[in-house]
């Protein structure tokens, strides 16, 4: 008996194909993106520079906020990763002003 052949794939599942590979090129960029100025944060946090990691912090900020209102990353997500960062630059300042 011979193998059955794969079914025909109707346009909207191939144009469906070609849409999913576009978002996931953009939203794999957006979380590295969010990875690589986390990591500037801590960096900045580890070196004691409370200006920097303030400035960093609000990048950050900006952008995990607008990755959640685009659906890269859920919502608890977003508040999860910002809460931590905040958590961190604000015991630097702490820190410095004990």
């Amino acid at each position: 008996m011979p193998a059955k052949s794969a079914p025909n794939k109707s346009e909207s599942a191939k144009k469906r194909v070609r849409q999913t590979k576009k978002i996931t090129v953009k939203n794999r960029a957006v979380k590295s993106l969010i990875k690589n100025l986390s990591k500037k944060v801590e960096s900045d946090v580890i070196n004691k520079d409370a200006i920097a990691s303030k400035i960093s912090l609000n990048k950050v900020t900006k952008v995990i906020d607008k990755a959640r209102s685009k659906g890269v990353i859920r919502r608890n997500t977003a508040a999860r990763k910002v809460s931590q960062l905040t958590k961190r630059v604000n015991s630097l300042a702490q820190s410095g002003a004990a």
